[in-house]
């Protein structure tokens, strides 16, 4: 079993992975950097934003749970196993999703 780590750093939109195993990558990190509410055909995709200017372990506690429930609507290929954080000087927290590909390996 594979454990794929995935940020939020852009590396752009590839629209036609090599592999079904980058594409969904590509689709989590999507769902993680978006915020919800900015998709108009589908304001629920993406990451609810009401986290932002919570303190800071609550905003944690409350963006981990929305990435869960998200990834696992979104992109039910993969399955997250951890959900950690770097933070910025100014507060900004980075999730770094540790996901594993269902089926594939």
């Amino acid at each position: 079993m594979k454990i794929y780590n995935v940020t939020t750093v852009d590396d752009g939109i590839d629209f036609a992975p090599e592999t079904e195993a980058k594409e969904i990558l590509q689709n989590v990190r999507t769902i993680i950097k978006t915020t919800a509410g900015s998709v108009p055909l589908d304001r629920r995709f993406g990451v609810d934003a009401s986290y932002v200017d919570k303190p800071m372990e609550k905003a944690r506690a409350m963006l981990v749970s929305e990435i869960l429930v998200k990834v696992r609507k979104y992109e039910p290929r993969v399955t997250v196993t951890a959900v950690d954080f770097t933070e910025d000087i100014d507060g900004i927290l980075r999730p770094k999703v540790q996901v594993k590909i269902n089926g594939i390996e």
